[in-house]
């Protein structure tokens, strides 16, 4: 077989197992009763978290790679691989630098946490570096990648204006972020931005690096 014949196996390989992996972490996450996971909410009600939403859509598009590749632009398809692979990649690093030292009694990585907050974006980022296309990636698709993030951070400031913060447990600042006060929780929604745009330009350069190599 041809490298790209190779590399088509791998992609559908890898698409296949993301699509698997966040069923996997979706019923985890639906089922789970575990009062010492952190990050969690009942059934549905993780929908609001950046980390189901993002993780949901990294298999959409998965899907739609599988069913639809034939149909759909090349350049539109790795669009939403990378907005995909860098929304999970954002929460991996909030997770992994940020949101876990900041609560080290919660377990970050437990039941569906373990797929949506480590390995469902390091298998997105790893297929969207390896196995991505030959072709250049126009610079401004990065900022387009990090449209998740802004349409996120704008939702869930909205949501706390017209409904109020609350109090724990029924707040509606569950990220914690507007603890230390609006000008700080503000700045935090500013760099989740910058950050998802900054992973969108590492993948963007990795794939590129990786494709001069083949």
């Amino acid at each position: 077989m041809t490298d790209k014949e190779n590399k088509e196996i791998l992609s559908v390989i890898f698409n296949i197992l993301i699509v698997l992996l966040v069923i996997v972490g979706t019923i985890a996450m639906l089922t789970n009763k575990d009062t010492t996971t952190g990050l969690t909410a009942s059934g549905f009600q993780n929908l609001k978290f950046f980390t189901v939403l993002s993780n949901e859509f990294c298999a959409i598009v998965a899907v739609l790679f599988l069913i639809c590749r034939e149909k759909i632009k090349k350049n539109t398809l790795m669009l939403l691989k990378l907005m995909a692979a860098a929304a999970t990649g954002v929460t991996f690093l909030i997770i992994a630098a940020f949101l876990q030292p900041l609560y080290p009694d919660m377990n970050l990585y437990r039941a569906g946490n373990l797929y949506f907050h480590l390995i469902v974006p390091l298998v997105a980022m790893t297929e969207f570096i390896f196995i991505g296309t030959d072709e250049k990636l126009p610079f401004y698709y990065t900022f387009i990648s990090a449209i998740p993030a802004f349409l996120y951070g704008s939702g869930y400031i909205i949501n706390i204006l017209i409904n109020g913060k609350g109090e724990w447990p029924d707040t509606n600042d569950w990220y914690g972020f507007l603890n230390w006060g609006w000008p700080v929780g503000i700045a935090i929604f500013l760099f989740v931005i910058v950050l998802d745009w900054a992973v969108a330009c590492l993948l963007r350069f990795l794939n590129k690096l990786v494709g001069r190599k083949r």
